[in-house]
């Protein structure tokens, strides 16, 4: 139901269930929990890519045929192991979906837990949660409203609507799109480019940027003014030296 593969400090995490459109079943849940609770202990691993197989679905959700089974409670009744948006939030390294179908409802919670939404052009979201009659429990009723604006959120939720891949782009959900055959390539370059900056450096900012975004403005200002003043105090000037000199490399080969 997972699929791992890791390269050069670049781990691709796939969820392999197409005949399902990806559903998360609750072990495909808890699978997903595991692997970036490993992902988060790898030090060899500096940044992730987080996909779905197939076209069709980067993922559907929940697996509502379960829950058909288990009763619609059994989402509500999930432990810290049957929520893999816990799971990305705390990994620490910087997680970049790659949209490549439609992501829906905790499906569309999952991609929101990434720090990076590339989609490719058949990319669509759909936040189903009032329709199927039960309410977000990863954090989408709070995220999106902050990402595209509280009136768009409102359409999105309160109609169950999808909005397709350029919608996203131009309501700033998605960082770019591009066609299916280049989603991957595009995801595994940036991810390339964020391995090559030292892992503590990686952890720290997202950090930074995730606790200062979930504060009032003026306490996320004191937050990073803290921070930095630490951080800041134990670089020495030949770190500078030995940075300035690899970032004036870097830009003459760009």
């Amino acid at each position: 139901m997972l699929l791992i593969e890791k390269d050069d400090g670049v781990a691709v995490v796939t969820i392999n269930r197409p005949e399902a459109m990806n559903a998360m079943s609750r072990e495909l849940r808890r699978e997903l929990d595991r692997t970036f609770k490993a992902l988060r202990d790898d030090d060899e691993i500096r940044a992730v890519v987080l996909t779905g197989a197939g076209e069709r679905a980067f993922t559907a959700g929940l697996d509502l045929k379960e829950l058909g089974v288990e009763g619609i409670g059994a989402a509500n009744a999930t432990t810290p192991d049957d929520n893999p948006v816990l799971a990305i939030q705390q990994c620490g390294k910087p997680i970049i979906a790659a949209i490549n179908g439609v992501a829906i409802t905790g499906g569309f919670e999952l991609a929101l837990a990434c720090d990076v939404l590339i989609g490719s052009t058949k990319a669509r979201f759909a936040d189903t949660h009032a329709r199927v009659g039960i309410t977000p429990g990863w954090g989408l009723s709070q995220k999106l409203s902050r990402i595209i604006g509280i009136y768009r959120a409102k359409e999105m939720s309160l109609t169950g609507n999808f909005i397709d891949a350029q919608t996203a782009l131009d309501w700033g959900l998605l960082n770019r799109v591009v066609t299916p055959d280049e989603l991957m390539p595009a995801a595994l370059k940036l991810a390339r480019e964020m391995a090559t900056i030292p892992l503590t450096m990686l952890k720290f900012y997202k950090f930074l940027i995730d606790d200062g975004y979930a504060l009032p403005f003026g306490e996320g200002m004191a937050l990073e003014h803290a921070r930095s003043s630490a951080h800041n105090a134990r670089i020495t000037p030949a770190d500078v030296e030995r940075t300035r000199q690899e970032v004036i490399a870097r830009g003459r080969k760009q």
